[in-house]
């Protein structure tokens, strides 16, 4: 067990530890996430997950095989 006693920075007040509040993003973490980075070079052409969910939703459309 460390025996030395737990220092706080001076640049860190104890208002502004205090002021923290646990938990905050806890159900977001578990819900989990699917995060996908896009290339640079398709930015232009996916801006956002709006156009990314648009265009992956028009490709299953047209490749989709249906038994």
């Amino acid at each position: 067990m460390n025996s030395n006693k737990d220092q706080l920075r001076e640049e860190y007040s104890e208002r502004l530890i205090k002021s923290g509040e646990r938990g905050k993003h806890v159900k977001r973490f578990r819900e989990g996430t699917n995060m996908v980075l896009i290339a640079p070079d398709l930015h232009e052409f996916f801006p956002d997950s709006e156009a990314v969910n648009k265009a992956l939703r028009e490709y299953l459309e047209q490749h989709q095989t249906n038994p």
